[in-house]
């Protein structure tokens, strides 16, 4: 568990990273399913992880065939999501002192996301922390979404840093893919996704959680 140096500035992964939200994805696309008398298997949500609307559309019809009301679906799972973050919606353990410490440093940092600007805002005023970032990069903001490089690289240039003297923390394949591609040093801190050998390969280290990342970032200084 080390960094070579201390990251110019660090990109945040939102979904499973800095809020533990892809079990309520995860929750509410299995009842939507079920609401159609459909299974959903595990292997096909996970596969879905960190990749934007319009793949993982093509990967619905292509598993349930086209009759599968996919859209009618999307609308229904969304909403039955936004029902359990209403009550539900908690930040990953050490996200708040890892903030801490970028404070400390006067370091930079910005959220690569898949999801909407709608969402990133609402998770992020849940939980008070909308003015600790200083650019948030969501779907709309890139022509291509991970595991491209596009939002990696369009938050680097949103802070103003090279992309290859920052940190990208990211729970998903797809993510630590994106990041790789985009020249940066990248932290896989899994969520419902394991760390494979690939992943291993493509990340300074794979960490337990948001404070392994903030211990190796100070550890650096």
């Amino acid at each position: 568990m080390s960094l070579a140096r201390v990251p110019a500035a660090v990109v945040f992964d939102m979904d499973g990273l800095l809020f533990d939200t892809e079990t309520l994805y995860r929750e509410a696309a299995v009842a939507a399913v079920a609401e159609r008398g459909r299974d959903l298997p595990d292997a096909l949500f996970l596969s879905l992880i960190g990749r934007p609307w319009p793949t993982n559309r093509t990967a619905l019809l292509g598993h349930y065939g086209a009759d599968f009301a996919v859209d009618a679906f999307r609308d229904d799972s969304l909403a039955r999501f936004e029902a359990l973050v209403a009550t539900r919606l908690a930040l990953k353990p050490g996200a708040l002192r890892l903030l801490d410490t970028l404070d400390d440093l006067r370091l930079p940092r910005a959220i690569a996301t898949s999801s909407s600007h709608a969402d990133a805002s609402r998770n992020l005023a849940a939980h008070g922390i909308a003015g600790r970032f200083d650019a948030v990069v969501a779907h709309g903001d890139y022509s291509h979404g991970k595991p491209a490089p596009d939002p990696f690289l369009r938050a680097a240039e949103r802070l103003g840093v090279d992309p290859a003297l920052c940190l990208a923390l990211e729970d998903s394949h797809n993510g630590v893919r994106s990041a790789a591609a985009a020249g940066m040093a990248v932290v896989m801190v899994p969520d419902l996704l394991e760390a494979t050998d690939d992943m291993r390969r493509l990340c300074a280290f794979v960490s337990t959680d948001l404070n392994m990342v903030c211990d190796a970032i100070l550890a650096a200084c």
